[in-house]
């Protein structure tokens, strides 16, 4: 026998009258407020490795590509907080930054004249780092979910 609010319910979805729960249009809206507009995404590549295995508190490392720029992170994690020290290439001109974010944080790092940039104490989870170069469209990474 079928529950009667289970069918009502299944009816709702099919007409497309079932409000949408309030706590999915937050997240909605707190998702969109971390894109960056005009933004080229680099998706990860070969290159870095991870070293270390499960289970140790080695660092990681990723590497990401777009739009002429290679991203290098080594993400560490430790007593539960995550230090990212990465580098871009070829090395941004002068006056480019970058900003290394969380959903809750972001902190923005001048670039050494290497490319180098570090920035310590991010809460774990999700992760992702943007370039800005004047002139240019923004490059940010994906997001990548470090966990302790």
């Amino acid at each position: 026998m079928i529950n009667d609010e289970y069918f009502l319910a299944a009816l709702r979805l099919a007409s497309g009258n079932d409000p949408i729960p309030g706590h999915v249009s937050a997240a909605a809206r707190d998702v969109f407020e971390l894109r960056v507009p005009r933004a080229v995404t680099a998706m990860p590549a070969e290159g870095a490795t991870a070293r270390g295995v499960r289970g140790t508190d080695a660092p990681q490392s990723v590497r990401f590509v777009a739009a002429g720029l290679t991203f290098d992170l080594e993400v560490t994690v430790g007593d539960g907080l995550i230090d990212v020290v990465g580098q871009v290439f070829p090395a941004p001109c002068e006056g480019s930054h970058v900003e290394v974010r969380t959903p809750h944080l972001t902190l923005t790092r001048s670039l050494a004249d290497s490319g180098q940039f570090a920035a310590t104490g991010l809460p774990p989870g999700w992760l992702s780092v943007v370039c800005h170069r004047p002139g240019q469209e923004p490059v940010q990474t994906r997001w990548v979910r470090v966990r302790p």
